[in-house]
């Protein structure tokens, strides 16, 4: 036989034993694969192609995970200039520690950077941040396939998918709801408000915002701080919360649910599906995680209250 007649019969073997769905070997079948399970407890790093681009994510595990029970899935986003390993050290935010101890999969992933490192990261949030912004970035996108991802890896409760967010990160989060409530029950935001460009969420989604007075980047009252490296001109946190207790219909005035020395929290409840919209607020902390430590430096968060217990209190009751 003609070698090069050969090859031609072996490839077109090949060929029809792919259409007659036999698994092919390679590029092929690994572009076609289902992702991996997840068969042990600890911490595990992702890359996944979106929009073009390389992006990664990192999962940690609680030792109490079983495969055959769902369990709930929290997704943190980094603030702008940050990274996953960021918001992922448990020196600064205590949220791996804080994961084992409540019993949920802690997802981080990373925004958009220029650099192969993946520091100095940005989310598209709407108003702000930095290239992931100007480029008109898919970071809503982008956390959709790293939720599916993770749902093929894990068994994952998918009524309760939560999502929070330091600044730049609690503003992507707010966009999350507004464009993800199919997939996020609650949402959490750190120092960060909404500046969505548009917001039709398509059932409520119960919303926590916490925010320090004196905050001085992303401004209590609106505006930009002094401090702030955008210097955009944040929507205030009023008008946030103003915002979604109307878009969930929350027609109670509020109600103070927590008052500690140096910070408050109030609720507006009951809302439209049984969903809320809650504030707390503290008096000083300036930008940061309440009960964290900075990461460059400057003015500690407060320690009035402790930002991962009030964040997990109002998930766990979804």
């Amino acid at each position: 036989m003609n070698m090069r007649v050969g090859w031609v019969r072996v490839l077109g073997a090949l060929l029809m034993a792919g259409a007659a769905g036999f698994p092919l070997t390679g590029a092929s079948q690994g572009a076609a694969s289902v992702p991996e399970s997840i068969t042990r407890a600890g911490e595990h790093r992702f890359t996944l192609q979106h929009g073009g681009l390389s992006r990664e994510y990192l999962v940690h595990v609680p030792a109490r995970y079983r495969a055959g029970t769902p369990m709930p899935l929290v997704l943190s986003f980094h603030g702008g200039g940050g990274n996953m390993d960021i918001q992922a050290n448990d020196r600064t935010y205590g949220l791996i520690s804080h994961a084992e101890k409540a019993g949920y999969v802690a997802v981080f992933p990373n925004g958009f950077s220029r650099l192969r490192s993946g520091k100095l990261a940005t989310w598209n949030a709407g108003l702000c941040c930095g290239q992931a912004r100007e480029r008109n970035v898919d970071d809503v996108g982008f956390v959709r396939a790293v939720v599916a991802d993770v749902r093929h890896r894990l068994n994952i409760d998918p009524d309760r998918v939560f999502a929070q967010g330091m600044s730049n990160g609690g503003m992507l989060s707010y966009r999350l709801a507004c464009e993800m409530a199919d997939i996020f029950t609650a949402i959490a935001a750190v120092a960060g408000t909404d500046g969505s460009p548009a917001c039709a969420p398509s059932r409520p989604v119960s919303v926590l915002h916490i925010h320090a007075l004196d905050d001085d980047r992303v401004l209590f009252n609106g505006g930009s701080g002094r401090a702030s490296a955008t210097h955009v001109n944040f929507v205030s946190v009023p008008e946030t919360v103003a915002k979604w207790a109307r878009l969930n219909g929350c027609e109670a005035a509020p109600r103070r649910v927590l008052e500690v020395p140096g910070a408050y929290c109030e609720t507006r409840a009951p809302c439209r599906g049984g969903s809320e919209v809650r504030l707390c607020v503290t008096e000083t902390g300036g930008h940061a995680w309440p009960g964290g430590r900075k990461v460059l430096g400057g003015q500690q968060g407060s320690t009035a209250i402790v930002a991962n217990d009030v964040i997990w209190d109002f998930f766990s009751r979804r």
